[in-house]
């Protein structure tokens, strides 16, 4: 089985989806495929199905719509496969669990790639760094489990892992600033900054590419848009890092123009106290 969680919800056994059209039993299958070969206990799969307000009937509908999933996966296994069909989707005391290779879901092999990508980066191999950020990222189709409804359980992990992709994104634009590919940024951190408003991070990024691609009036302007919206909206300056690198680039300081040291995690620590 192959499951993709990373946009629409698919999970193929032989070629064939075994995704179920209903919206609670396409809850517990993206459940359990978040956590491969782990328990998930019965009173979380509840959790994310009805909330705080299970109906008296949950334990018995939650076992129909695991029967559902069997028959499912039984289906694509094909008519030999009753007892590997409880294998794959297993029951154990107090809960269920999805017996699949942690690296046949794509959540796991982003979160391999990022991991490696952020160990590069820290050791000061960029080319590595930008190159196994950039694979992550490519997994990604669009918004995690766009077609599922997110209950609250699964509503906390695509939180994670939106704010995990947002992480990946801003680590390997610094690899690529690292190699001096500051012009070819510009175009991908004005789209990032128009989504991302507040993002004082991506700010920084944009406002470094602009500056060493000799933009200087449209960096500082970066930085009044930002501080003007941050004082209307949240009534709170720029943070401590950002105001030095925009007072550094007022002063044209020659540290701008030097590409970040092999072991600083942001271009913000660049300007950290």
């Amino acid at each position: 089985m192959r499951v993709q969680l990373l946009g629409p919800l698919s999970a193929e056994v032989n070629g064939g989806s075994i995704v179920p059209t209903a919206g609670k039993p396409r809850q517990i299958l993206a459940l359990l495929a978040l956590y491969p070969s782990r328990v998930v206990p019965v009173p979380t799969l509840m959790e994310e199905i009805w909330a705080s307000n299970p109906p008296q009937s949950a334990l018995t509908t939650l076992q129909t719509y695991i029967l559902q999933l069997r028959r499912r996966l039984g289906t694509a296994m094909g008519p030999d496969s009753r007892d590997g069909v409880k294998d794959v989707l297993a029951t154990r005391h107090g809960g269920y669990l999805l017996q699949i290779p942690e690296l046949n879901i794509d959540v796991r092999v982003y979160e391999k790639l990022a991991r490696e990508g952020q160990i590069a980066f820290e050791e000061g191999d960029n080319a590595l760094a930008a190159e196994r950020l950039r694979s992550a990222l490519d997994l990604w189709r669009g918004q995690t489990l766009v077609d599922v409804r997110l209950g609250p359980v699964l509503e906390i992990e695509a939180m994670r892992l939106e704010e995990s992709r947002l992480v990946a994104v801003e680590r390997r634009i610094d690899a690529d600033l690292r190699m001096g590919r500051h012009t070819e940024l510009i175009a991908e951190l004005m789209e990032l900054t128009a989504r991302h408003p507040r993002h004082e991070g991506l700010h920084s990024q944009v406002m470094v590419a602009l500056y060493r691609s000799g933009r200087q009036s449209s960096a500082l302007d970066v930085y009044r848009r930002l501080r003007t919206r941050l004082i209307e909206e949240l009534g709170v300056e720029p943070s401590p890092q950002l105001q030095r690198l925009h007072q550094a680039m007022l002063a044209v300081d020659p540290l701008l123009d030097v590409l970040s040291g092999p072991r600083r995690t942001s271009t913000f620590d660049l300007f950290a106290a």
